[in-house]
């Protein structure tokens, strides 16, 4: 959380000055602090959020303070430790220095002195804190400090406070474990509650086993794979691999490393002497390669009993460590809590959460207005944001967690999840989530339904087509079905209620009706199937594999934000039973519309909060036209002498987007038809009839000032477009610039209606540009630094511009088209359309001296996102009522 250093400046003013951050762990983010009391640097330790949530903070801190006492040259000692609203903080020296994982990762091998040395000043602070009842539990390379050369191990007592606290038992509700996988004992593995010092013995084992060969005894690409090893397989042979290492080195070496405790060391102190024993020999065969076949051990028939059993019991285990590595109750808790991802005002704020329940992806828009990816691994605290994903959207990570598609107004793309470069699996947008198969392939949304785009770059395949006879006019938010028989489908039907949840045969391509009145649908592996109503999560149980739906729809989450228009929801579950919503009242702030000068300074224009959107001021400054966001998108009127508002559209779909008539007495305005088309409505409600009607979506954002054109964005299989066409609906349309590949929005027309402004990303970036409005000649970049929004003020002399939540000016010749240096007027946080992607959150008089804008008010502590671990657990008891 990015105020929690600001929360604990405040609360530890007088104790501790926080300096900067050091690092963040799977546990805590490290800050350094200077100690007031004793003029000195620490290392200031605040447990993560979710952790503190799940283990209890007064209960972690009582037993944290046991290991308090402990005061040991290689013990790093623990000076004090605190809760602050609910965080949960530490305080340990700072050690000037690296951790072993640092010097590790800079040699590999460390040599054989330097690696006993350490082991062993290791091993003598284990036996001075197993001599005082404590057990550290999470040995590895990143808990052992070197200072001056000499080890220092940190966190003591932490694991032990988290496995004694009431989370000790949940903590795979955080996604983290008490144990590393590379270092855990098999019994960690297996979680067993009582651990003893032979836990730590074999820790300090797989540590120096590190330090010898340069890689931990077990490896994987999974945890699970390497758990398994640890149970079931034997250590290669440390002199096979480097022959300096003496013999006796490797038989303690492997001693510490045996599957059952009895047969390690009885203590660290054991250990230790036995690296220094020269004269000691080992009766143990070496091991080959790396496997516990029990016919090539000596001592078969015994010792295979044994390890025939630890197989059993890992593959009793495996299923279970996919949720964790510590032994929970079979029905954990559900456990809340919130973070901020963004200010409201952006689209539908589409999720992503990858299979593990650990990583979650999504929209924002910078301070510049450029959207783009962001994403929290909720091992830490912070969103960090993916680059190279600008203008992306819809993300959607596949099976294996390596991967993550967006979409683009240009493409669908896909970017690997740890970094790199972005490449396009369409050749055009989608403005739609895609839907991952099992093999990589890639399930688009197109204009006349779902298209199936081979992991092996083939020929896309079309996969459904749109009922006409059902007046379906879209197939969206597709979702791959666990089996990979099926994908299910939203099918967008006029009206919208009458759209329902489909599933389609990857095979036959036969589709299967599955949910009426339902929208974006969510797969839950206990059995159920997702969908959005209302602002709620319903559930039904489902069978993916006959695509069977059985019993009622009960509502399971309520409070989730869905998009007006198309039901778009905000929400997302993981296969392991990690939910991620975004609050509807959260998200839905109260807005207002406000006049604001040049200086910024605010006064209300309409008198009362609502859901506002796209305010338009009529020429003769009487009226405002206002779209209500909430229940349903309607255009309303608002009387600016007699303070009065009124309904002005009545349309069975959706309303919004009104731009005045130079009369002031009629506007054109966006109507549900069911794509997005433009009509014009006399201001008393008299007239409503058709001014532009194609197959794609359009919004209409300037008319000329002789009334005879109206300038729009049309939205295209390639991206977005401006076109002009003629008000009295004759002609046919024609595009600004024909030749265009940019994405392009918010045309206006200048008042002599000589030029044509507009925000383009020819560059990758949105700037405005200008161009002739009948399309000679070449384009004029206006905006410096990226901008939105034009509108043309003083008789054409000059723009203004939305960069952000910066209004900017920039002077213009009208004859030329040449403009001067932009300035920044004032910053006001303004709100979109709140689903329209065409925002119009101001307007501006003729002057240039008032604008009219809608903005959020502001809530202190609004939470945004909201994150629900073990959700199955909560999911379960509600389907059984």
């Amino acid at each position: 959380m990015a105020d929690v250093p600001a929360r604990l400046t405040a609360a530890l003013a007088d104790r501790y000055r926080i300096e900067r951050e050091l690092g963040a762990g799977g546990m805590a983010t490290v800050y350094l602090a200077h100690d007031l009391k004793h003029d000195r640097k620490v290392a200031l330790k605040v447990l993560r959020p979710e952790l503190s949530a799940v283990i209890g903070g007064e209960r972690f801190l009582a037993e944290i303070k046991t290991t308090a006492n402990l005061q040991h040259p290689h013990i790093l000692a623990l000076f004090d430790s605190g809760e602050v609203d609910g965080t949960v903080f530490y305080v340990m020296p700072y050690v000037e220095g690296e951790s072993l994982r640092d010097r590790l990762n800079r040699e590999k091998q460390l040599p054989v002195d330097d690696a006993l040395r350490i082991a062993s000043e290791v091993a003598d602070a284990l036996e001075y804190a197993h001599g005082h009842g404590v057990i550290h539990r999470d040995i590895k390379p990143e808990n052992v400090l070197l200072h001056g050369g000499h080890a220092l191990v940190a966190d003591f007592g932490i694991a032990l406070a988290v496995s004694r606290s009431d989370g000790g038992t949940r903590m795979t509700e955080t996604g983290m474990s008490l144990g590393t996988p590379h270092y855990m004992s098999p019994e960690q593995a297996m979680g067993e509650r009582e651990i003893t010092p032979a836990a730590d013995v074999y820790a300090l084992g797989a540590m120096l086993y590190e330090m010898l060969v340069g890689d931990p005894p077990f490896t994987g690409s999974t945890a699970q794979a390497i758990v398994a090893k640890v149970l079931t397989a034997a250590p290669a042979s440390v002199t096979q691999q480097r022959h300096t290492v003496p013999p006796h080195v490797e038989a303690a070496v492997l001693k510490a490393l045996e599957k059952l405790p009895a047969d390690r060391f009885a203590s660290a102190a054991q250990f230790a002497a036995a690296l220094g024993d020269t004269t000691a020999v080992s009766n143990r065969p070496a091991p080959r390669d790396g496997s516990m076949d029990a016919a090539r051990t000596a001592g078969a028939s015994g010792r295979a009993a044994v390890v025939g059993a630890v197989a059993v019991a890992a593959a009793l285990a495996l299923g279970w460590l996919l949720r964790g590595w510590v032994q929970r109750p079979a029905e954990p808790a559900p456990v809340r809590f919130t973070f901020d991802i963004g200010h409201p005002g952006l689209e539908t704020p589409m999720l992503a959460i990858s299979a593990d329940g650990r990583r979650i992806a999504m929209q924002v828009e910078d301070s510049a207005g450029a959207d783009h990816l962001v994403e929290r691994d909720l091992a830490t605290t912070a969103l960090r944001t993916i680059p190279g994903t600008d203008g992306g959207d819809y993300p959607q990570y596949s099976p294996d967690g390596r991967w993550l598609a967006y979409a683009t107004t240009a493409s669908v793309r896909r970017i690997p999840v740890g970094g790199g470069t972005s490449t396009a699996v369409t050749d055009s947008g989608s403005n739609n989530a895609a839907a991952w198969l099992a093999d990589g392939s890639l399930i688009v949304a197109g204009e006349r339904g779902l298209i199936e785009f081979p992991a092996a770059r083939g020929h896309p395949l079309p996969l459904t087509h749109l009922d006409t006879a059902r007046h379906e006019f879209r197939h969206w938010n597709p979702l791959a079905l666990p089996g990979g028989r099926a994908v299910v489908f939203t099918a967008y039907a006029t009206p919208v209620t009458r759209s329902r949840i489909e599933a389609v045969d990857l095979q036959s391509h036969e589709i299967t009706p599955l949910v009426d009145d339902a929208m974006f649908a969510q797969y839950a592996t206990p059995g159920y199937l997702l969908f959005m109503r209302d602002q709620t999560i319903f559930a039904v149980r489902f069978d993916p594999a006959s695509l069977k739906i059985s019993g009622t729809p009960t509502p399971v989450q309520g409070d989730v934000y869905q998009q007006v228009d198309d039901g778009l929801g905000s929400f997302a579950v993981s296969p392991n039973g990690t939910l991620v919503y975004v609050s509807a009242q959260a998200w839905n702030v109260p807005r207002e519309v406000v006049w604001v000068d040049r200086d910024g300074h605010a006064t209300r224009a309409l008198p009362d909060t609502g859901s506002w959107a796209e305010p338009r001021l009529s020429p003769d400054g009487r009226w405002i036209a206002v779209t209500q966001v909430a229940p349903k998108k309607t255009v309303l009127l608002y009387d600016v002498t007699r303070k009065l508002l009124t309904g002005l559209t009545h349309a069975p779909g959706v309303a919004f987007n009104a731009v005045w008539m130079p009369d002031s007495r009629h506007l054109i305005y966006d109507f549900e038809t069911p794509q997005f088309d433009l009509h014009e409505i006399a201001a008393d409600g008299t007239s409503d009839t058709a001014v532009v009607s194609t197959p794609l979506d359009k919004y209409a954002t300037s008319i000329s000032s002789d009334g005879r054109l109206v300038a729009y964005t049309e939205e295209t299989s390639t991206g977005s477009r401006i076109t002009i066409a003629q008000t009295d609906g004759r002609g046919a349309p024609r595009a600004l610039d024909p030749k265009s590949r940019s994405d392009e929005r918010e045309p206006a027309f200048s008042p002599d209606g000589r030029w044509i402004a507009y925000a383009s990303n020819p560059n990758g970036r949105y700037d405005v540009l200008l161009r002739a409005a009948d399309g000679s000649g070449g384009r004029h970049q206006i905006s410096v630094d990226g901008g939105t929004e034009p509108r043309w003020t003083r008789g054409g002399r000059e723009l203004v511009y939305r960069r952000g939540t910066a209004m900017m000016a920039v002077p213009i010749n009208p004859a030329t088209g040449d403009a001067g240096t932009p300035v920044m007027l004032f910053n006001e946080p303004v709100v979109g359309s709140a689903g329209n992607e065409r925002d119009v959150t101001y307007d501006v008089t003729p002057d240039g001296n008032r604008f009219l804008m809608v903005r959020p008010v502001q809530r202190a502590g609004m939470p945004t996102a909201v994150v629900v671990l073990n959700w199955f657990t909560e999911l379960r008891e509600k389907m059984k009522q």
